[in-house]
């Protein structure tokens, strides 16, 4: 069973831009509600969106709609709640005590299809950091098990070590032990990334809101094989390929974790390690779903997140917004958006299909001229002793002409990207030094 309280309190604005934070439509959230809990194989019985006009401390909804539910789950013999919104400790214990089966928040959703996805070491340790962050907090259970002796000491013999504190201890221990195994892990990738920079690929990261597209672009531009479903969270695991560009350009590209709203703040501190990725890119790519109607409430999320992350979402100089899905929109949609852009944004969008390949080549041109400059003009005159370079320019750039020389040699105009001209002048050197 899901359900999907939607409070009508407004959400706050943005406290650094004072810009008032998009709402999301009750049927975009109840989809993606139900999305989630079929992400890890979950089929809901049924599905309500419930109006919160005054939330309860004790259970965040009425009265007469959890006993409206209890009878609900009660019939249909349900097994799970999920509540699409994050509940506090004592909220979870009385929902589960009056529906009478296990209750499950937003974020323990989020953490149980992180938990399922988690293929490599470093993510097994992420998720399990987050979810024994989480379960720390909820260790307010008043089952009989919880006392295990009774003590002398105190006005009234009150319990001696209860088994939450036993509990709340050990998983301390545990949290520590992650903790130190996830920073081995932090400096593992500070090594690699210090050798990548010793061979300068500049890093393009892909990120977006889960289920925008992102694996199926980093399938696209690089042919690996990364899961891509329709589905949220497909992926988890990092994937970073280095790519060569039209022009010759190599670059690493970097396939992330998606976003979402209302990602718990302990995830994205456990995901810190994986996430630099992105920090430390040299260029970020965006990735709109802009087939959704939610897209700029989504496009949101990305932005704060990335905010919180140090990666100033606004500086275009390092961040590219690249629109996704065009295929699925129709005619009269799609020449609306790129004519006036979304929500007024009037910037000619980059729009593509990652699905089809529709615009991927616009894109890739786009990638190589912001980390490697602009295509120059270039007339090179090589002598016999250099045609061994003649390969390397076609591969390289775009050739114009090519003229045979008298002396055995050749010219060759060819438009190249900057580091391509560097690289041309490089070679060029060591050829006649050697």
């Amino acid at each position: 069973m899901v359900i999907v309280p939607v409070l009508t309190r407004q959400p706050r604005g943005d406290e650094e831009t004072n810009r008032p934070r998009l709402t999301r439509s009750a049927e975009a959230r109840h989809d993606e509600a139900v999305g989630l809990a079929q992400a890890i194989d979950l089929d809901p019985i049924h599905t309500a969106v419930v109006t919160v006009n005054d939330p309860r401390p004790a259970t965040l909804l009425g009265s007469g709609k959890v006993a409206e539910f209890a009878e609900i789950v009660k019939e249909g013999h349900a097994e799970l709640v999920i509540v699409d919104h994050p509940l506090t400790p004592v909220q979870q214990r009385n929902l589960e005590k009056e529906l009478n089966a296990k209750v499950l928040d937003r974020t323990g959703l989020i953490l149980e299809i992180f938990g399922e996805r988690a293929r490599t070491k470093e993510g097994t340790l992420q998720v399990d950091l987050a979810h024994l962050n989480y379960q720390k907090g909820r260790l307010v259970r008043s089952w009989t098990h919880l006392e295990r002796q009774r003590g002398g000491a105190g006005f009234l013999g009150g319990p001696g070590e209860t088994q939450i504190e036993s509990d709340r201890r050990a998983l301390q221990d545990k949290i520590k032990k992650l903790k130190h195994e996830l920073e081995t892990v932090r400096r593992t990738r500070d090594l690699h990334r210090a050798k990548r920079k010793k061979v300068p690929f500049p890093v393009v990261a892909i990120v977006g809101y889960t289920n925008a597209g992102k694996s199926t672009l980093f399938n696209r531009l690089t042919g690996a094989g990364v899961l891509a479903e329709d589905m949220l969270f497909a992926t988890l695991d990092p994937t970073l390929r280095r790519v060569r560009l039209p022009h010759g350009t190599p670059v690493i590209l970097s396939d992330t974790v998606g976003f979402i709203s209302d990602l718990p703040t302990h995830l994205i501190a456990a995901f810190r390690a994986t996430l630099e990725e992105v920090v430390e890119a040299d260029l970020v790519i965006h990735l709109r779903d802009i087939s959704d109607p939610d897209t700029a409430a989504q496009a949101e999320d990305v932005e704060r997140i990335l905010s919180d992350l140090g990666v100033d979402a606004g500086d275009t100089s390092r961040v590219i917004e690249v629109w996704n899905k065009i295929d699925l929109l129709d005619e009269s949609n799609r020449a609306r958006l790129l004519a006036d852009g979304v929500d007024g944004n009037k910037t000619p969008p980059i729009a593509i299909s990652a699905a089809t390949g529709e615009g991927i080549n616009v894109l890739k041109a786009i990638i190589e001229t912001r980390v490697s400059g602009e295509l120059e003009t270039l007339t090179i005159t090589l002598k016999p002793e250099q045609l061994g370079l003649v390969d390397w320019l076609y591969r390289n750039g775009d050739v114009v002409s090519r003229t045979d020389n008298e002396d055995g040699g050749v010219t060759v105009a060819l438009k190249a990207t900057q580091s391509a001209h560097e690289e041309i002048e490089s070679r060029l050197h060591r050829k006649n030094n050697g």
